[in-house]
């Protein structure tokens, strides 16, 4: 293998596809970087057997090779090179691969190119191509909610279902629901249900904030999902297990229904938080034709602001945790949310009161009187 390359535009797709490799592996060659040179087309490729990434590459070739190098070094080495071309060559009998830039020499010894897994190909008979922008934006609704905790791996996932004119994307944490409907422009070929890591979905929204595609491509095989944004391909394992039955989590009705603006919510939330620490309660309590926000944690101090609300019938006082209060009024953005609610001790529900398809159901925290 030996290539010639533009540090810049190498190193921009180091970054990216260094998100990828394992930081924590027993098996060297996951935490490394795999460079694929083709005269027909090179790429970078890492994965962590989970999650999977390929990116294009420009390069001069001078000779064809695959090669594995330590991901973290080889970024920071190429980052620090001191000029603007870079010419890269495998050295088999020293078992590593020459950097020249300048007057600077570098050799990186290769990892077992054995061990580093084969990467899935996109089916061309069975892609479903759907708008990025929309496939993004429905994900990004709804990823904050997935679960961080790898003993309930089925809430890790964003549960998809995909039919003809609708995309729903679900994410539970048991604490908190985000669910996001989105009506599509053009019909899919054939529709699909998977429950796909939300870190997947976290990095394909990172890759198609610097790409201009308009058009993803998605593959659905038995455990694994594939998508395409132009030449770059992120692949990921599907979830096993059954996703929970969201339906029956959200309350039929509702006793009180509340408009009110999402930025003007948002702001007396994230002001209010600032003094419920230590796992305090934000409290908001609702009277006729007001609502207060409060917060206390003790030796610290206590916070509040009103806002005036179309509120009718008895008093009540419910608690919510503050950043996942937060995180569902900020979701909703401009605009007004509807805040429905039952009682202090049943989930509260915010979604968007112009019919977007978004829908957030929290669960209340029991109140110390």
């Amino acid at each position: 293998m030996k290539i010639s390359i533009d540090r810049d535009g190498l190193l921009a797709q180091l970054q990216t596809v260094a998100r990828v490799a394992s930081s924590r592996t027993a098996i060297q060659a996951l935490s490394g970087i795999q460079i694929a040179v083709a005269t027909d087309g090179s790429e970078l490729r890492a994965t962590d057997t989970d999650v999977g990434l390929r990116v294009p590459i420009e390069a001069d070739v001078l000779r064809e090779g695959v090669v594995v190098l330590p991901g973290r070094l080889l970024v920071d080495v190429v980052r620090a090179l001191p000029a603007p071309a870079i010419s890269l060559e495998l050295r088999p009998a020293e078992q590593d691969v020459e950097l020249v830039s300048g007057n600077a020499t570098f050799h990186i010894r290769t990892l077992r190119a054995e061990d580093f897994p084969p990467f899935p190909e996109p089916d061309l008979e069975n892609v479903v191509c759907v708008s990025t922008d929309t496939f993004v934006s429905t994900a990004l609704k709804v990823t904050g909610s997935a679960s961080r905790d790898e003993t309930r791996p089925v809430l890790t996932g964003i549960f998809i279902s995909a039919s003809e004119r609708e995309l729903r994307m679900v994410a539970t944490d048991s604490y908190r629901l985000s669910i996001k409907e989105t009506q599509l422009a053009e019909p899919l070929s054939k529709g699909f249900e998977v429950n796909v890591p939300a870190r997947a979905l976290q990095e394909l929204a990172r890759i198609a904030v610097h790409t201009e595609q308009d058009e993803l491509r998605i593959t659905v095989r038995q455990n694994q999902i594939l998508f395409e944004i132009g030449r770059i391909v992120l692949s990921s394992r599907l979830i096993d297990g059954q996703f929970p039955n969201y339906r029956q989590l959200v309350p039929d009705a509702f006793e009180h229904e509340l408009k009110m603006s999402a930025t003007e919510i948002a702001d007396v939330v994230r002001r209010v938080s600032l003094l419920a620490q230590k796992t305090a309660p934000l409290r908001l309590a609702f009277k006729p034709g007001e609502l207060m926000v409060s917060s206390q944690t003790p030796d610290v101090g206590e916070a509040r602001e009103s806002l005036p609300v179309a509120f009718q019938g008895e008093p009540i006082e419910i608690g919510f945790n503050p950043e996942f209060l937060r995180d569902g009024v900020e979701a909703i953005g401009e605009g007004d949310l509807l805040l429905k609610l039952i009682s202090p001790l049943r989930p509260g529900l915010i979604e968007s009161a112009d019919g977007s398809g978004f829908r957030y159901l929290i669960m209340p925290i029991r109140l110390n009187v």
